[in-house]
């Protein structure tokens, strides 16, 4: 593993780590896009276990901490939307300048909407997508929470701190301010991931107390070449080795079936 440094387009600095490939000819490159509150190695390590898991398969993979969040530059309550975005832009250009062969992307949570949101520009170069319980409805998960996730860290008295203080605080550590929770009403993924074409993977846990299992379960079955795993009886985040071990296996071997389909 490689630690490299990427700058945003806006000039924030990104923590970043490579991992090439154990094994030859490469299949391509993997970037991961991890979810709010935690960082590149997405929560518990699993994207650390997953590029092992993919390198061992053939495959290069880039790793990133969006802005606000790890070792990067700017602050929580400066992360907005339209930010990750940005950065999401400045991974995929690191990828391109450092690694060859078709580009992959697995996003985990949060880190589907910045995703999806840039597949208008990103589709083009974009070989397979797989999203892990993906945030594809803002409203549902943070404007009117119905699951117990969201009552608790966006509900009537986080909403009342966010007016009088300008944040809000997320799992009691993660500070989310006000122009990001002003966007949840302005932006709307799953509309861009329905349009796509890119052959897609989701991965989602039935009992997912965060992130609307059906509302994922519905994009998948309103959208062709997409492919729908669930695990059964996972909260969100896969809520034990067992099971982010299935999410982890899933994900690589998919990704090395495509990557024959694609030879």
């Amino acid at each position: 593993m490689q630690r490299v440094e990427l700058i945003s387009v806006d000039g924030i600095r990104l923590e970043a780590a490579l991992h090439p490939a154990v094994s030859s000819p490469c299949r391509g490159v993997v970037l991961l896009v991890h979810g709010v509150t935690v960082d590149m190695d997405e929560g518990g390590g699993m994207f650390v276990r997953l590029a092992e898991r993919l390198v061992a398969a053939g495959f290069d993979v880039a790793r990133f901490s969006f802005r606000g969040h790890g070792g990067s530059g700017g602050t929580q309550r400066g992360v907005t939307i339209a930010g990750e975005c940005l950065d999401l832009q400045a991974a995929v250009t690191l990828v391109a300048e450092r690694f060859t062969g078709p580009v992959s992307v697995v996003a985990a949570s949060f880190g589907a909407v910045s995703t999806a949101l840039s597949l208008p520009w990103l589709e083009d170069r974009l070989h397979r997508l797989v999203l892990w319980n993906p945030v594809l409805d803002l409203r549902h998960t943070f404007l009117a929470p119905e699951l117990p996730w969201g009552v608790e860290n966006f509900g009537p008295e986080a909403q009342e701190r966010l007016r009088d203080k300008g944040f809000l605080v997320v799992d009691g550590a993660f500070e989310l301010g006000r122009v990001l929770f002003c966007e949840f009403d302005r932006y709307r993924p799953s509309e861009q991931f329905l349009a796509s074409s890119v052959p897609a993977l989701i991965v989602h846990g039935d009992k997912d107390s965060a992130v609307s299992y059906p509302i994922a379960a519905d994009a998948a079955g309103r959208r062709e070449k997409v492919l729908l795993h669930t695990i059964s009886g996972s909260d969100h985040g896969f809520d034990s080795r067992e099971r982010e071990d299935e999410a982890i296996s899933v994900t690589t071997d998919w990704l090395v079936e495509q990557s024959a389909v694609m030879a």
